[in-house]
């Protein structure tokens, strides 16, 4: 069976339970929702009563952490929505643990997770993650797991954060021959001299990568996005097996991403897209910003050892000599690997996780 349930036939009947954890069913038991006496909508509906919305959604302290849900398996989640202010779209931290395990697979600022690094609201129109105005999160990676699954989301401010969200799974699928899904977060801010940002490193295992996700921000004038890509497999040292020929080209563009007349242009497709493009404008927002995805899922990049995977930030400088940058390049890579846990990088703190010139701070 394949790691995506998208390619079954969806006409076929299968002997599968579909279940849903949200606020007003916290546990997705049968029969179980819309059952809430209290909630944060408790108020709105006094005069109506349980089961008119009472319970939509959690209000979460700072830095507190909340359980999404815990489901036990077999089981696979086929859809995760969510929503919240956009100010906490880089405080909030979304984590998955498989199977029981102490360390999350998927540890990745929440608007990262959704294509959303900025703050700021951009159609994403993909297979994989869809959001819709104004901050309606999706996720339609599929989650399986062999015994049990954990989600949680901790508030790194000092604010309460509310979200909304709901978690759909099935059971009584055959997971035996998936992969858990991983997802990982690193910053290079700045790029420094002469380095490639890393993003990822030395993961060991079996597995496939599906998914980059980056939100760069330009730090100079001119063109920034010569850099390659490339992916090292199997014991690559020095050079890599896959290696790119610029980064437009890596996520599905070309020539700048500069449609004559119109300059950088914004895309979203099912695959691969740069839908955020987000302009100075001559006072404080003085950078150039970008938001790009490219999902691997008809052309998975294998691995059957380790994986690791970087990608250079370059310009143009006089004599049509390359210019390595200095950029702020966030990156979020998601890949399906043999086991629940591998290595990771420390996840950066607020103040590092923090959009310069941002007045919305972690506090």
């Amino acid at each position: 069976m394949s790691t995506f349930a998208s390619n079954h036939d969806i006409s076929r009947l299968r002997e599968v339970q579909t279940w849903s954890i949200s606020p007003e069913n916290f546990d997705g038991a049968k029969g179980g929702g819309g059952r809430a006496t209290e909630g944060t909508g408790a108020r709105c509906a006094r005069d109506l009563g349980v089961g008119w919305k009472v319970s939509p959604s959690v209000d979460i302290q700072g830095g507190q952490t909340h359980e999404l849900a815990y489901i036990a398996g077999p089981a696979r989640i086929t859809h995760l929505w969510l929503t919240t202010h956009r100010d906490h779209w880089r405080t909030l931290v979304l984590r998955a643990y498989w199977d029981g395990a102490d360390e999350p697979a998927i540890e990745v600022p929440l608007g990262d997770f959704f294509a959303m690094g900025w703050g700021q609201f951009a159609q994403v129109s993909s297979a994989m993650i869809a959001v819709n105005p104004n901050g309606g999160f999706n996720s339609y990676w599929p989650m399986p797991f062999d015994s049990g699954a954990r989600l949680t989301i901790e508030n790194l401010t000092g604010e309460v954060a509310t979200v909304y969200y709901q978690v759909t799974f099935e059971t009584g699928v055959d997971v035996s021959d998936s992969g858990y899904l991983h997802a990982q977060y690193r910053r290079s801010n700045p790029l420094p001299e002469l380095q490639t940002h890393p993003i990822l490193t030395g993961v060991v295992g079996k597995g496939h990568y599906v998914g980059t996700y980056l939100a760069w921000a330009v730090n100079s004038p001119g063109w920034w996005g010569e850099g390659e890509i490339k992916f090292y497999l199997d014991g690559d040292d020095k050079f890599p097996t896959i290696a790119g020929t610029g980064t437009e080209d890596y996520f599905g563009g070309a020539w700048n991403f500069d449609v004559p007349g119109r300059g950088y242009t914004e895309f979203s497709t099912p695959y691969l897209g740069m839908p955020q493009v987000l302009r100075p404008d001559g006072l404080y927002n003085s950078q150039q910003r970008f938001g790009m995805y490219r999902w691997h899922v008809p052309d998975p990049i294998h691995f059957h050892q380790d994986l690791t995977v970087d990608i250079q930030a370059l310009g143009w400088k006089s004599g049509g000599r390359y210019n390595p940058l200095h950029d702020d390049i966030a990156s979020t890579a998601l890949f399906y690997l043999d086991r629940p846990t591998t290595t990771r990088p420390e996840l950066p703190g607020p103040d590092e996780l923090a959009i310069p010139g941002d007045p919305r701070r972690p506090s």
